[in-house]
């Protein structure tokens, strides 16, 4: 037996330690003693040193769970880090749904209430012209239940220009023919006209639908008709518009609003939760009584229902105005610069070579494709990136050249300390290596 063997403490010894000891209620013995286990291996092949197993236990049971990340990337919507941060007023609804809450309940009657009522109120109040409003877990199980409830063995009648991916592989010509309905493409890629659509309905036409190309576009020559172009067909008009503006927003005037669109003469509109509405994820229906109550009542609808976390979350969102991912969309420039600036004077005092630029942000999440966001960044050296993603708390920014942008237009202004702090760990993390 090696020397380094004969040196690893034995696991009682471990987890006597007072700072795992403290952490066993939290996590029960099993967990402990598993993490335990796994630094002692750890040093057995070599790869810590044995003194070093308690500290390697309590690294690891403190890294389990998500992690935080403060957005630097310039992508106000980004998916990879869980697209919208959900506001204050929603944390605080979380945290009081995460107990028992009336879900389900009339607290006033006793009896039992509409799921999410509060919710499902809020939603409808902030979308006036839906006759109806319904929530599910995501806007592709919003399109799944419209497709299964309103075109099972019939046909949807798409563009061809709106055939769309919508991410990570899945495609929307095959979520909506997973239902059972089939897909009737007409016009072409770039162009498709009215009478494209009214010469593909017949008998057996569920609905039509009109997908906004939220996450590309179309240039040069093309064109496809509106919603309400589509409205008199004779067949229901259901409208995916994607990224989740209820209602028009000045600063993404291209982008369409569930409002706009239902006042066009949409019959039903899905949408996103989690994108530039700035809630939780889920899928929200919204549109005439009768669609929305066949979609409500489906069988379909119990699988795909929000839990009490998101629709408290949903409801804050609706009943407040301001969230993240608006304020980071109507971040004014001078504040952006004013905050750049600051930072840069904290970084040079901490020896770390940053300077601030102006620079172009995203909508990102599927939304508003090509529109620039004008922005400031403040750059730091390359070499920081990795020890600014694996810091606590992760830093996620965006590489240009030789430098690593760093950009404000996504980081809260509450977050600039500790940005500043990270910038400062890294810098002296690389300095040391």
């Amino acid at each position: 037996m090696t020397d380094q063997r004969r040196r690893i403490p034995r696991t009682d010894a471990v987890l006597a330690d007072p700072r795992l000891a403290e952490l066993t209620p939290v996590f029960g013995r099993s967990r402990v003693k598993a993490a335990v286990t796994a630094a002692q291996r750890r040093a057995r092949d070599g790869e810590i040193a044995p003194e070093l197993v308690a500290e390697t236990a309590l690294a690891s049971l403190s890294d389990a769970g998500p992690r935080r990340v403060i957005n630097a990337t310039g992508v106000v919507v980004h998916t990879n880090l869980g697209r919208a941060p959900l506001s204050g007023p929603a944390l605080e609804a979380v945290r009081v749904a995460a107990g028992s809450t009336d879900v389900e309940l009339d607290l006033v009657t006793g009896r039992r209430g509409r799921r999410g009522r509060g919710a499902l109120a809020a939603l409808a109040q902030a979308v006036p012209a839906a006759e109806a409003v319904h929530v599910v877990n995501n806007n592709a199980a919003a399109l799944v239940l419209a497709a299964t409830a309103l075109a099972y063995g019939k046909e949807i009648v798409i563009s061809r220009g709106e055939l769309v991916e919508i991410g990570a592989g899945f495609r929307l010509p095959e979520l909506l023919e997973s239902t059972g309905a089939r897909l009737r493409e007409v016009g072409t890629t770039n162009r498709t006209t009215v009478a494209d659509y009214r010469a593909a309905i017949g008998p057996v036409t569920g609905f039509v639908l009109k997908v906004h190309p939220s996450n590309y576009r179309v240039e040069g020559f093309g064109g496809t008709p509106g919603v309400g172009d589509l409205a008199g067909l004779g067949v229901p008009v259901v409208g995916d518009i994607g990224s989740g503006l209820l209602r028009p927003e000045p600063a993404l005037p291209a982008e369409p609003d569930a409002a706009t669109w239902l006042e066009q003469g949409t019959d039903l509109v899905t949408a996103s939760g989690d994108k530039l509405l700035g809630g939780p994820q889920c899928g929200l229906l919204l549109g005439r009584a009768g669609l929305v109550e066949r979609l409500r009542t489906h069988p379909l609808a119990r699988a795909l229902r929000v839990d009490k976390l998101t629709l408290a979350a949903l409801e804050a969102t609706l009943t407040h105005a301001a969230n993240p991912t608006r304020a980071a969309l109507l971040a004014d420039l001078p504040t952006l610069r004013r905050r750049a600036d600051e930072l840069v004077l904290l970084l040079h005092a901490d020896g770390v070579k940053a300077d601030a630029v102006d620079t172009v942000a995203a909508v990102g999440g599927g939304g508003a494709p090509g529109v620039e966001l004008p922005s400031v960044a403040v750059t730091v050296p390359i070499a920081l990136a990795g020890p600014l993603r694996t810091g606590t708390p992760a830093v996620v920014g965006r590489a240009a050249a030789d430098r690593y942008l760093l950009d404000l237009r996504t980081v809260a202004p509450d977050d600039d300390g500790d940005l500043a702090a990270a910038v400062a760990a890294a810098w002296e993390a690389a300095a040391c290596a």
